[in-house]
């Protein structure tokens, strides 16, 4: 290893790095998963929704290009080496998604508008981590390990779409996935809209790139490092908890991967609004916005729990992969984003 940094250092290093680039694509290519769900529900337009699925299918292919080089074990990762639960995945992504809509953006998305000034997010990101540890390690987690608990896999085969694939045909598992990843990819770029321009495709693909990057960069230390650090990559709702624990406590414990994604995504956005010169300070005029917001965005961090991912975590991360997870969460937090948003829009008013 690195003799003048440690494995910690490293695998931070590693976060900012993929952070950065979520950040600047938030900022310059508006990628964003509220936003590509607005769109397309209401505002006609299926371009964001679109660039993210051109970056789930980037992240497949170079995840399935690294477990083929030996460069990753998939084994390893949280999203394949613990049991699938149904329920959790409906249930977590419904309340996350509901959640997003009435905070007006998800994890990810509120650590980028804070890069660019928002104090609004601020409070967002904030109730949000809080929520997520009160569910995951604080008061709420014996009830959330009665309902919920998180067992190891004990069957020979992980909880991956690609893996069941290999084992019912005999094929090899990194093409399959390869071949996964190339045609999410295809489906993305059918629509001119989309091949036409090619700001969204860059930034689209520099998102694919920093999944694979953390997995790239943890799995590496992991192999060669002298401490049996996690291979994982980027998710925001865990680790915005744990970021702020390290705030408040870094002399007590070491930086992670998950600070240096955090930090790296709040960067990058900085960077990205200085060159939009869209940087100014936001604040929250309305209370009642300001009580929407809070408590979308502690539903928010309890649902991330349950669902074991975010839009990033599982909407990305776990596909990369092509962890059963993450489709079955990102189609329930789709649905949880669509009836919070028809509560702000329409009032729940009867179709005329």
């Amino acid at each position: 290893m690195l003799g003048w940094l440690s494995d910690h250092q490293i695998v931070a290093l590693v976060g900012v790095f993929g952070g950065v680039l979520l950040g600047l694509a938030a900022r310059l290519g508006r990628f964003c998963t509220m936003g590509a769900i607005e769109d397309m529900l209401y505002g006609g337009s299926d371009l964001r929704m679109r660039m993210w699925a051109l970056a789930i299918g980037t992240a497949v292919t170079g995840s399935f290009a690294l477990i083929g080089a030996g460069l990753l074990n998939p084994g390893q990762t949280f999203y394949l080496s613990i049991r699938w639960m149904p329920l959790a995945s409906i249930l977590g992504g419904l309340m996350f998604g509901y959640g997003m809509a009435l905070a007006g953006n998800c994890g990810y998305g509120a650590i980028a508008r804070l890069g660019g000034g928002d104090l609004r997010s601020f409070v967002i990101v904030l109730v949000m981590g809080v929520s997520t540890y009160v569910v995951l390690s604080g008061p709420l987690a014996p009830l959330r390990n009665f309902f919920f608990e998180q067992v190891d896999v004990t069957t020979e085969i992980p909880p991956g779409l690609a893996h069941h694939a290999a084992a019912l045909t005999g094929w090899p598992l990194a093409p399959i996935g390869i071949c996964v990843g190339l045609l999410i990819c295809g489906a993305a770029l059918a629509a001119p809209a989309l091949r036409q321009d090619l700001k969204s495709v860059l930034w689209s693909l520099a998102v694919g790139v920093a999944i694979v990057s953390g997995w790239a960069g943890t799995q590496w230390v992991n192999a060669n490092g002298f401490e049996a650090l996690p291979v994982v990559s980027h998710s925001f709702s865990a680790p915005v908890g744990e970021t702020i624990l390290w705030t408040m406590t870094g002399s007590l414990r070491p930086v992670s991967f998950a600070v240096g994604s955090v930090a790296g995504i709040w960067l990058g956005a900085f960077i990205g609004s200085l060159i939009k010169g869209h940087f100014r300070w936001e604040a929250c005029e309305d209370p009642r916005e300001l009580r929407r917001q809070i408590v979308g965005a502690a539903i928010m961090g309890a649902g991330a729990v349950i669902a074991m991912g975010c839009t990033v975590g599982q909407g990305m991360t776990a596909f990369s992969l092509l962890a059963i997870s993450a489709p079955v969460t990102f189609l329930a937090i789709f649905a949880g984003a669509a009836l919070g948003l028809r509560q702000l829009i329409e009032g729940f008013r009867p179709a005329e």
